[in-house]
């Protein structure tokens, strides 16, 4: 029997000893064990599998037993997949830059993860991977446990096909890299700043064009290897910042949380990060299989939607231009797969960030005409049906959660509703429902198109739009 308290205070319980990354990473589960904070730009994670397959959604598959590399981006819980941006792969010997050369198996016995953190060995050539991370940055530790060359892989071709990229060396521990690619997202900007802890010169590449005179590598083909010779047991270290702006943006961004080289340090903050969100609900139980099960249920709510602004507060809007926000700007909004129970529980244990969502939908709907159905990285994918942003404003206004313009929201939603034609939306609007001789699903698109009508009337209740 569970005896739930909710709890907002800082609370020194370790509630993140209970999670467990990899539930949900088998069967049809589609989540990822790797490293990241609660609502981090980074999810830094291994990526088993290399194609868009149902069950690749997150990159990871438990059944698989070879591991490509890290990437620094990834999925948690859909349908389709994406992400997988920014692969490095540690590798000894001569360098490979064909994915089955430079790939590893691993097992299961030799890997572990807990909340912020994850670790394995990769068999092929005894290196021993530890990664986490902060919001914007990825730590990686690679410890080398032969003698010999030592090279890491920059793989900008895996997964998403690559429309464009580039490399920068700025010197023997620094490189900056573009990478602009398509898939789910059909046009996704991210850029990073990479630092080494050693010096490593570029070994091999694959790639469109080199630019000898400022040291960069281009286009739609972008694979490189830094290598060095290293002692037995020795480490290297990788600090990796993301941004969807800028290379200025990612130096930012690295300033700012990157300047540290004490891996458990950063380890620590991790998990003191996800004990402050994961304290929110204390639950008591003396079975610690139902502690795993719903701690790890809690940790999956807080791993999405991503922030996607700079430190300084600038994002790539809708409207693929760079803005400022005044608040912490999100992406990856499933809507249609959260506004029934996610976003309800958000807005009774996080009002701030309930805001914070709804103005993030108000700044999609300012830039791109209408409110979010499904984005993903400053894309529409237009996913699944209905409309529900409508009724994340609706259910936080009806809570009276602060923080947001109810005015500018029920005029987002209205427009939304009354604006577009596409998916059966003018014939629902003249008809009052949708036949199969009209559209496809026609059924569930007449109740999600009634349900978010109704959420629109009851904002219209709440400001005393009593014609609306």
């Amino acid at each position: 029997m569970f005896i739930l308290n909710f709890s907002f205070l800082l609370a020194q319980k370790n509630f993140a000893q209970y999670v467990n990354p990899f539930i949900g990473t088998g069967g049809h589960g589609h989540t990822f064990p790797g490293a990241t904070v609660p609502f981090g730009m980074v999810q830094l994670s291994p990526d088993t599998r290399i194609d868009g397959s149902w069950d690749g959604c997150s990159g990871y598959h438990y059944s698989d037993a070879v591991i490509y590399g890290f990437s620094h981006t990834h999925l948690n819980g859909t349908g389709v997949s994406d992400y997988g941006d920014i692969l490095l792969m540690p590798t000894m010997g001569t360098p490979s830059l064909d994915n089955k050369d430079y790939s590893s198996t691993f097992s299961h016995q030799n890997e572990k993860a807990s909340a912020g953190y994850y670790e394995v060995l990769l068999d092929k050539f005894n290196i021993k991977a530890r990664l986490t991370t902060t919001t914007r940055v990825g730590y990686h530790e690679y410890t080398f446990n032969n003698s010999g060359r030592a090279n890491i892989i920059l793989d900008l071709n895996h997964r998403d096909e690559l429309l464009e990229g580039e490399v920068k060396v700025i010197d023997e521990k620094t490189i900056e890299v573009y990478r602009r690619s398509k898939a789910w997202a059909e046009n996704q900007y991210i850029f990073a700043k990479i630092e080494f802890s050693k010096p490593l010169g570029v070994s091999a590449f694959d790639v469109d064009n080199v630019n000898r005179a400022n040291n960069s590598f281009s286009g739609k083909k972008l694979k490189l290897a830094f290598s060095n010779q290293v002692k037995k047991g020795e480490k290297i270290l990788v600090k990796v910042s993301l941004s969807l702006t800028g290379f200025e943006g990612a130096e930012k961004n690295m300033q700012a949380e990157g300047k540290s080289w004490d891996f458990e340090k950063i380890k620590k903050n991790a998990e003191n990060s996800w004990n402050k969100e994961l304290s929110k609900i204390e639950i008591t139980s003396s079975d610690k299989d139902k502690l795993s099960v719903f701690y790890t249920a809690l940790y999956h709510v807080f791993t999405q939607p991503n922030i996607a602004n700079d430190v300084d507060g600038k994002y790539r809007g809708r409207d693929n231009q760079i803005h400022t926000a005044n608040h912490d700007y999100y992406t990856v909004f499933s809507l249609w797969d959260t506004f029934r129970a996610y976003h309800p529980l958000m807005t009774l244990i996080d009002k701030k960030r309930t805001a914070d969502f709804i103005n993030t939908f108000i700044l999609q709907y300012e830039q791109g005409k209408r409110l979010p159905i499904w984005e993903l990285a400053s894309n529409e994918t237009y996913c699944m049906i209905g409309y529900h942003s409508v009724s994340v404003i609706a259910d936080a206004m009806m809570n009276g959660v602060k923080g947001f313009d109810y005015g500018k929201a029920f005029e987002a939603a209205k427009n939304s509703a009354n604006n577009f034609d596409d998916y059966g939306m003018k014939t629902y609007r003249e008809n009052g429902l949708l036949t199969i001789d009209d559209e496809h699903e026609s059924v569930s698109k007449t109740v999600e198109y009634a349900y978010d009508d109704w959420c629109i009337a009851q904002m219209a209740k709440i400001l005393g739009k009593t014609e609306d």
